[in-house]
């Protein structure tokens, strides 16, 4: 069974935390591509940027529910949910906009576990690191050439 050496990408496009948001566009949209890992400057893995986190930025902002009672606010979701949707709305760099918890696989993952992660979490953009150094990076494209070839 093929691994995620086999089918990943090593020649990654990646950006970091200081990338502005105009450039990552014409990043992601000169490439033909949906995310772009975030590194440091020793290639450590910090997070993914993608095609989400743009569109994150033109959503409609979600005021947090409340009640009233006794002269009392209770909020029936987390108000630190709506301070980083306008944080995410009104960032400039990729910094504003990444996420930082990415979900990661090694050279060895094989490609049935590879394929179940993306389809769990919805991820199109799965990077491969080694030492939390990036080694490549695998896409939902390249799981489908792989079916083709």
């Amino acid at each position: 069974m093929k691994n995620a050496a086999d089918i990943m990408t090593s020649n990654v496009i990646t950006v970091t935390t200081e990338t502005s948001v105009q450039e990552l566009v014409k990043i992601l949209t000169d490439n033909n591509i949906s995310g772009v890992p975030v590194v440091d400057d020793a290639g450590i893995l910090l997070g993914v940027v993608t095609e989400n986190d743009l569109i994150d930025q033109t959503k409609k902002l979600h005021i947090p529910t409340v009640i009233t009672l006794l002269d009392s606010i209770f909020y029936l979701e987390n108000p630190d949910r709506m301070e980083k949707e306008i944080k995410k709305m009104a960032g400039t760099t990729v910094r504003d906009i990444y996420s930082s918890k990415p979900v990661t696989v090694n050279k060895e993952t094989p490609l049935d576990e590879i394929a179940t992660l993306m389809a769990e979490k919805n991820i199109h953009t799965l990077p491969v690191v080694r030492n939390k150094i990036l080694t490549g990076v695998i896409g939902k494209k390249d799981i489908i050439k792989t079916l083709i070839s």
